[in-house]
């Protein structure tokens, strides 16, 4: 666990050289002093940010980055091959297209990007050393028997109570398990933030016991939280009966949400109507296509992008252009209630809103990333639309609702979460045919651990479970052609 965290600083400290990169690359933007043609936009190809330039003198640029015609087929320079993709609305749903020819703003815009990246970094790093730490003390008092005879009774009795109520209040039953982390959100986290409101002064064990009631041990319980917010998105009704809808519909997402820094709607709207629609592919706001999956400073630079995806900028921004407007209303609506919640906290008090609600808000990006980081890390580079050869399955002993099912989620996104490695078996002669990659004993967090972190290739090819007889050495070339878009 020490090696982790020292990786985890290393990756901080190196971050921080980007920003004389940024400050240096913008200027010569602007030291070209050209009028760019109407429609023409070129962007980094670690960062969505896109700014004007005329198309003859793209290759003049300090980037190898992403080109985009607006209305016309642009091409995406793979490190010495290039991929043709039609995206016709991606230039215009771009943050940045407002600012017309003012590198100035752009700049300003880019640096406060990658300050919340860097910000993201900075506030996981304690949050990670309490979850972490908090589960070495529970492995160690668990080998005291009578504490973990007690755990395990408790443990027992809860859930006997949650399968009873889910009987009355759930829509399915089977989703009891969803039941049970709400229940547990709502006797700790949330009694901890109106106590700390009481209170006034700002308390350092409450805000530790609000993290802990947050994450949980390594991460696990935030894991849940983001899988269970994930399926009560694709419902219509959510999780609870219809006599209980009134009151608690859309409880994870429209309440605990909150807790989390989840803006209200990224699940229902952004996540059903953006991702889904686009399969990670191109034009999704979250997509990984002209990043090395395998570079941590890549991630720095999509861990600052994705800031803009976690305050709803970005998915009000792709369905402004669309012409998507109940959409946009439903987003604007979300980002307006909890821009108010963030405004309320901080006025009443500044200390308590960054702990308790800036805080959880910079985690959220960090973990949001990592998680649409991996889950789409491995895509073919020769279909990079292809949401059969870009999602990944993961198969743990922690396999909470059935999260590591991802690409059997994207083809399947309606179906119930218990069915889902049935549905894995029918689909297993397509999933080949498409290379879609299969990994065992291994979750995303431990993916993009052993994948971007450490770099441990060895380690991933080892758990990579390939559809036809390949060496360690095959295995290894294939990661490596489907994390770094390389197509030759």
């Amino acid at each position: 666990m020490g090696r982790w965290f020292s990786r985890v600083g290393l990756f901080a400290m190196e971050a921080i050289r980007v920003t004389t990169e940024v400050t240096s690359s913008y200027r010569r933007v602007g030291e070209l002093g050209c009028q760019p043609k109407i429609g023409a936009v070129i962007a980094d190809k670690r960062s969505r940010i896109l700014y004007p330039a005329p198309c003859a003198q793209v290759d003049a640029l300090p980037w190898r980055g992403l080109i985009w015609l607006d209305g016309c087929t642009g091409k995406i320079p793979a490190h010495g091959s290039e991929m043709e993709i039609y995206s016709p609305e991606l230039g215009t749903s771009s943050m940045t297209m407002s600012f017309g020819a003012k590198p100035r703003l752009l700049f300003l815009f880019q640096g406060f990007a990658v300050l919340m990246g860097l910000a993201s970094t900075v506030a996981a790093l304690p949050v990670a050393a309490l979850s972490f730490g908090c589960y070495g003390a529970a492995m160690f008092l668990g080998r005291v028997r009578p504490l973990r005879g007690a755990y395990e009774f408790l443990s027992r009795a809860y859930d006997r109570v949650i399968d009873c109520l889910g009987q009355r209040v759930l829509r399915d039953s089977r989703d009891a398990p969803a039941l049970r982390l709400m229940g547990s959100l709502s006797l700790t986290a949330v009694p901890i933030l109106v106590i700390q409101l009481v209170v006034g002064k700002p308390r350092l064990l409450l805000a530790v016991a609000f993290y802990f009631s947050l994450y949980g041990l390594k991460f696990q319980r935030f894991v849940r939280m983001f899988s269970a917010s994930h399926l009560e998105a694709h419902r219509r009704q959510g999780f609870f009966s219809e006599k209980y809808d009134k009151v608690f519909g859309r409880y994870l997402e429209f309440f605990l949400g909150y807790l989390y820094g989840n803006i209200p709607e990224l699940g229902r709207t952004a996540h059903v109507c953006l991702h889904h629609r686009e399969n990670s592919g191109p034009e999704d706001t979250r997509n990984t296509l002209g990043y090395d999956r395998t570079s941590r400073l890549d991630f720095l630079w999509y861990l600052s992008d994705n800031i803009w995806t976690v305050l709803g900028l970005a998915p009000y921004a792709y369905f402004k252009a669309r012409g998507d407007e109940k959409n946009r209303r439903r987003m604007l609506w979300g980002m307006t209630r909890y821009y108010a919640y963030f405004g309320a906290v901080f006025i009443y008090d500044w200390r308590i809103g960054t702990m308790f609600v800036l805080v959880p808000l910079l985690c959220m990006n960090f973990i949001n990333a990592i998680t649409a980081w991996v889950q789409h890390a491995f895509c073919d580079p020769e279909r990079p639309e292809d949401y059969f050869a870009n999602s990944v399955t993961v198969m743990d002993e922690v396999n909470f609702m059935n999260e590591g099912y991802h690409l059997c989620h994207h083809h399947r996104a309606s179906l119930h979460w218990t069915e889902m490695p049935a549905h894995f078996e029918r689909i297993r002669d397509r999933m080949r045919e498409a290379g879609s990659l299969v990994f065992r004993d291994l979750d995303f967090m431990g993916l993009f651990v052993e994948l971007t972190l450490l770099h441990r290739m060895d380690v991933v090819a080892e758990k990579l479970v390939p559809w036809e007889p390949m060496n360690h050495e095959q295995r290894l070339a294939l990661l490596a052609k489907r994390t770094s878009l390389r197509t030759s």
